[in-house]
């Protein structure tokens, strides 16, 4: 897909959410950028404005949590810009003491933005395709002791969106889904690992998870934002895992076929 004129939805516009709206930006594309943090939010828009056309983005404060406000910004979307060709649920926190809402952010709201941008994208509803990413991690998949919350949320993007994806093609809806799992990227996630109100029981054992931030590095959010691009720009990748690290860069996920894991057990 070329990214040229199309419009983008991206939730989250602080970290990864930013760095993927300027990647789109710099492509030509229109940027719709959703946040419940109205302060960041504009702060973001005001500094795109300040690189590409003010009209060309647009910040709607939304709580993707809430069902009926993340509806409504799908509609001011489409009112707005016209149309919807590329979705990126980016949005996401750490909170194993607010286990419940972590879920709900991560994973809930991934499920609920999929669908939503089925209902404009998809070729069966009169639309004319597109692509959804969605931003999983390292996390989702491998366990972590000190966040088994958070992995169980990122675990469950992975198997969500390679399971939407067959299902898209199935149905022949035009709609390609991906994930990307970077490892860790220097957004205000990793703050959260450092407060007991995010970490909860767990704040006493996070030694090991700075020790391998020092070990393995951290990401800038723009090589995430890269990977992204390549992901919407060809047309191959359609249930695709990226993976993102310091020492390998851009690399995916490999899984066996439905079919031949079945006749192997």
């Amino acid at each position: 897909m070329h990214v040229n004129g199309k419009v983008a939805l991206v939730t989250g516009a602080q970290g990864i959410g930013r760095a993927v709206a300027q990647a789109l930006l710099h492509k030509g594309a229109k940027v719709a950028l959703v946040d419940w943090n109205l302060e960041a939010g504009l702060k973001c828009k005001a500094a795109l404005d300040e690189q590409f056309e003010p009209e060309k983005t647009v910040f709607i404060q939304c709580d993707v949590a809430e069902q009926e406000q993340l509806r409504d910004t799908f509609r001011k979307v489409v009112d707005h810009f016209g149309r919807l060709d590329i979705l990126v649920n980016n949005a996401g926190v750490n909170n194993e003491k607010n286990w419940e809402k972590t879920l709900q952010i991560n994973l809930v709201s991934v499920i609920s933005g999929t669908y939503l941008g089925l209902d404009y994208m998809s070729k069966q509803n009169g639309g004319e395709g597109g692509i959804i990413i969605n931003m999983s991690s390292l996390a989702g998949l491998i366990p972590i002791a000190q966040q088994p919350v958070y992995c169980a949320s990122k675990h469950g993007v992975i198997g969500f969106t390679r399971s939407t994806a067959l299902a898209a093609n199935l149905m022949n809806s035009g709609v390609r889904m991906n994930a990307i799992c970077p490892g860790f990227v220097n957004t205000p996630i990793l703050e959260s690992i450092e407060k007991e109100e995010n970490m909860g029981q767990y704040i006493e054992y996070v030694a090991p998870i700075k020790d391998l931030m020092k070990f393995h590095g951290i990401l800038d959010p723009s090589v995430i934002a890269n990977g992204l691009i390549t992901l919407i720009e060809d047309d191959a990748f359609n249930g695709a895992v990226m993976k993102i690290t310091m020492s390998k860069g851009i690399h995916f996920q490999e899984y066996t076929a439905f079919e031949n894991f079945l006749k192997n057990e």
